[in-house]
């Protein structure tokens, strides 16, 4: 059993009506049918959302998002219609909220891997694939491959584990076409992101996108390029062959799995709250990955 230790209710905002919550965001629809995106400060780790926020996460992922769709307009049009407060809007909104394109969404998380970690080095070890694509013999954890791969997974509810899927059988779901153009936009993406990430001395590993149609035009959706959805290392310390350190939610998973914690991952009971400790330094990594990233002082 996993998902929300202890599942928030959503907020009640005149003229807007709430659609779902999910593991960082909740969605709600306004009455012009757009759809009004809020990033709050919750984690999650082993498929479970915490019971401890991080503060200014969610304002970090927004602003990061933001400044990342910049960097990519002239590659892929984003769903990013404003980011004034909705009317009545609780003030702790300010900073965390997106309006955006009501898109029809692409049920594929498009993830584009430069080198091998996570679930690909298990896959690669046992097989010497990730997701079907053959790799060469003798990588090991952190080395870049030869060229990035497109490899999606499907998505899942809140609780459950992505998946991991071959490009053929997104096909199968999505059609040949659309699945082209999920590849080709994923890559293009990637490699315009690790080239910029590159010039401020991070490594991008990899990282997951989601897409929607508007009409026939693929958009770029949700969150992109933050340390929820990417691995970034810093590159002066990058050395294949051991586990790289990241700009992630690694001191929460260490923690957890610690004796300190107390918590048994094997057992159905949800993970205890965080230690203060280890929220600050969280957060310290969050804030530290968009200064490097953007080149300016988190306020």
């Amino acid at each position: 059993m996993s998902g929300f230790v202890e599942k928030p209710e959503p907020r009640q905002v005149p003229g807007l009506v709430h659609l779902h919550t999910g593991k960082v965001r909740d969605l709600y629809q306004n009455e012009a049918g757009e759809l009004v995106m809020v990033a709050s400060d919750r984690i999650s780790a082993y498929d479970w959302v915490l019971p401890t926020e991080i503060p200014d996460k969610g304002r970090v992922l927004t602003r990061l998002s933001l400044w990342w769709f910049d960097q990519l307009a002239d590659l892929v049009p984003n769903h990013v219609l404003s980011t004034e407060l909705p009317s009545g809007a609780p003030a702790d909104w300010a900073g965390r909220t997106l309006v955006c394109k009501s898109l029809r969404m692409i049920p594929v998380e498009c993830v584009a891997r430069g080198y091998l970690t996570g679930s690909g080095l298990t896959e690669y070890q046992e097989f010497r694939t990730v997701c079907g694509l053959a790799l060469p013999e003798g990588l090991v954890d952190g080395s870049e491959l030869p060229a990035p791969i497109f490899t999606p997974a499907t998505k899942a509810e809140v609780g459950e584990h992505d998946e991991n899927v071959s490009y053929e059988e997104v096909a199968r779901q999505v059609g040949a076409e659309t699945a082209t153009q999920l590849r080709q936009a994923t890559l293009a993406v990637y490699s315009r992101a690790r080239d910029v990430a590159r010039e401020r001395g991070l490594v991008l590993a990899d990282t997951k996108f989601e897409f929607g149609f508007e009409g026939e035009e693929l958009i770029l959706a949700d969150e992109v390029l933050t340390p929820d959805s990417s691995r970034f290392w810093p590159a002066d310390q990058w050395e294949p062959g051991r586990a790289q350190p990241s700009y992630d939610k690694q001191f929460v998973r260490d923690w957890l799995t610690s004796a300190a914690s107390g918590w048994d991952r094997g057992s159905e009971l949800p993970p205890p709250p965080l230690p203060q400790h280890i929220v600050d330094a969280t957060r310290a990594k969050y804030v530290e990955a968009y200064e490097r990233l953007t080149g300016t002082t988190w306020s």
